[in-house]
């Protein structure tokens, strides 16, 4: 008689890893949440269709670090699709200095439908004002998104960046890949 349980628990088992594994690539299920899957009709996001905004929490002194956030809003109405990285510029007085990606972030395909927002933020080092060898004054911030045409810029209002590397040429900055924001 023991055996007749055992047997039935290993049934019970073989059925429910079964049952797991056909259900766990159901691309047409309605489990998934909102956006997570990748759909066909779905195309690269126009950057001129995304409404933005932009909240910092901005660095008070030199050495200390501050963040830029930036959501966009899908207005165009179609769901389009992210994956990666914005490319971002900070303008200084004619200088273009390019904000590296986070080194340990991994970037998610992302389906963005109409009215979702997403987001990124950009980490920097306040540098020390006055200091042109040390900071860059920033006044815009301009970025591209990933496998969008035309660009999107804000005014920088958070003052001077930090510089390093050699010479001084990088700014002491890093932005996150582009990730869901809100509900």
């Amino acid at each position: 008689m023991r055996t007749l349980p055992i047997a039935v628990t290993a049934l019970a088992a073989t059925l429910t890893l079964t049952l797991t594994a056909c259900g766990g690539d159901d691309d047409g299920g309605d489990n998934k949440p909102s956006g997570s899957r990748t759909d066909a009709s779905s195309s690269a996001c126009a950057a001129d269709k995304f409404g933005q905004e932009v909240v910092a929490s901005e660095a008070p002194a030199a050495g200390d670090t501050g963040t830029v956030s930036v959501t966009l809003t899908n207005g165009s109405g179609a769901d389009c699709t992210l994956q990666g990285f914005p490319t971002v510029g900070l303008d200084a007085g004619g200088t273009a200095l390019s904000v590296a990606p986070e080194k340990s972030a991994e970037p998610e395909k992302l389906t963005v439908k109409k009215d979702e927002t997403v987001g990124f933020t950009i980490t920097y080092v306040r540098g020390p004002a006055g200091d042109a060898e040390k900071a860059a004054a920033v006044t815009t911030a301009k970025f591209t998104l990933p496998g969008a045409d035309g660009d999107l810029s804000f005014a920088w209002k958070y003052g001077e960046v930090a510089l390093r590397g050699a010479g001084g040429a990088e700014p002491d900055a890093s932005v996150t890949p582009l990730q869901r924001t809100g509900d």
